[in-house]
């Protein structure tokens, strides 16, 4: 979500975006993450509607709306690179 203010006005504008885990690296809209950075991924459900993603890093805490459960891709990080 980008929420866009204006003296008259406050538009939430919603935006689907990937996040791309490889072996060397994390890729999202704005940011990479080299993986020996990234620390953990965490996700917090709110009230059935999808939830945060939280990206632990080095660099600090990233937070991404999600509209369904990233529990998969946690899973598959932490399989593999912890």
């Amino acid at each position: 979500m980008e929420r866009v203010v204006t003296s008259l006005q406050q538009e939430d504008i919603k935006q689907e975006r990937m996040l791309y885990l490889y072996s060397n690296k994390v890729i999202t809209h704005r940011r990479e993450f080299h993986i020996e950075d990234v620390l953990d991924f965490s996700y917090r459900e709110i009230s059935n509607q999808g939830g945060i993603l939280y990206l632990h890093s080095l660099q600090g805490l990233y937070t991404y709306t999600v509209e369904s459960s990233p529990e998969e891709f946690i899973q598959t990080f932490r399989e593999y690179f912890k």
